[in-house]
């Protein structure tokens, strides 16, 4: 019974995933289970390698790994003077692979919500740290357009009033309640390049 039990926890495991549900993952750990060669010991070094080693950057909140500088804020190879700030790490990789925006990223971890997402977290004081130091001269606010995205974007915007920085955020093609890890190319270029000043929430 113990290897039938390891494999329902495997089960488990792989059904949280976003998207999966139980017959997905079951079919998953069977393709698994019959390439263990070619793809459980590899995964499961890969795996190992990624949980001591991918740790989220302090400074911009992107992923990186503990024995090297942070490419995302670090990057010696090109200075840009404009910073995108996004909820998540899936946000980035949308933006990025549609190559829509050349620039800086700052990967929030979330969003101010009723769900309890403490200000300190979001990494708004490394924001404002990285405007000054870098000579940052636009932060474009790519938050959801939800009300948690929408009140996370007033208060940047009131965080970064000191520093002069012009403020934009994403334009006319992203949809009330949208998200942007999944919004079409077509649609993030029209909000990139339709951008508009954002007023703060006491305007």
């Amino acid at each position: 019974m113990q290897n039938i039990n390891e494999i329902e926890e495997l089960i488990k495991l792989i059904s949280k995933l976003p998207g999966l549900g139980p017959k997905s993952a079951k079919r998953i750990v069977l393709k698994l289970i019959n390439n263990r060669d070619e793809l459980v010991k590899p995964m499961a070094n890969t795996l190992a390698k990624v949980y001591k080693n991918v740790i989220r950057c302090q400074s911009c909140g992107t992923l990186k790994s503990n024995s090297i500088g942070c490419n995302n804020c670090e990057n010696i190879n090109e200075k840009y003077n404009k910073i995108c700030v996004v909820e998540d790490i899936a946000d980035q990789w949308s933006i990025e692979s549609s190559n829509i925006y050349k620039g800086y990223f700052h990967i929030l971890g979330g969003t101010i919500s009723s769900a309890g997402q403490r200000k300190e977290d979001l990494l708004i004081n490394s924001l404002t740290e990285r405007v000054v130091r870098d000579g940052i001269e636009e932060v474009i606010i790519a938050t959801s357009a939800t009300v948690e995205g929408q009140t996370t974007a007033y208060y940047i915007k009131d965080s970064l009033k000191k520093t002069n920085v012009n403020v934009t955020k994403l334009a006319q093609g992203l949809p009330v309640g949208g998200e942007i890890e999944n919004l079409d190319d077509g649609t993030l270029f029209s909000a990139f390049k339709n951008r508009t000043g954002i007023k703060s929430s006491s305007d």
